[in-house]
């Protein structure tokens, strides 16, 4: 198996299997805190060999610095399923997330685990910046 994509984005949807991406970023800027981000998306997209064909499950931890968690884990399962003569096929994953609050600066962390092993992290940088003068 190999973890393709793993992105976080502005948006991102699957069609008929093509796995397509708004505007991916790892860096938010943050006048004030505590900040609650509109919308995003992770998007996710892992290649399996036919080896692994069956059924595979799948976790999603947010985290912030402390290992604390800033959503509920998201977690499911793939059937991996292979037409003939096809040696590999991939899968797609688009999470879609409102609202996620972010309560101080620092490096957050998305991190995919398929079959209980860690695969890949996703590092979010949450920046506090100057606001501009009124006036």
């Amino acid at each position: 198996m190999d973890v393709e994509i793993f992105a976080l984005c502005d948006a991102a949807t699957d069609s008929a299997g093509k796995l397509n991406l708004l505007g991916a970023f790892d860096r938010i800027n943050v006048a004030e805190f505590p900040y609650v981000h509109p919308f995003c998306a992770v998007a996710v997209r892992v290649r399996f060999e036919r080896i692994e064909q069956g059924n595979h499950h799948f976790r999603l931890d947010f985290v912030d610095m402390d290992g604390k968690a800033v959503l509920p884990t998201f977690e499911g399962n793939l059937g991996v399923n292979f037409p003939e003569a096809v040696h590999s096929v991939c899968t797609n994953m688009i999470l879609n997330l409102g609202g996620v609050k972010f309560e101080r600066a620092g490096q957050y962390s998305i991190d995919l685990a398929i079959d209980s092993r860690h695969e890949r992290s996703l590092p979010v940088n949450v920046v506090r910046i100057e606001s501009a003068a009124a006036g």
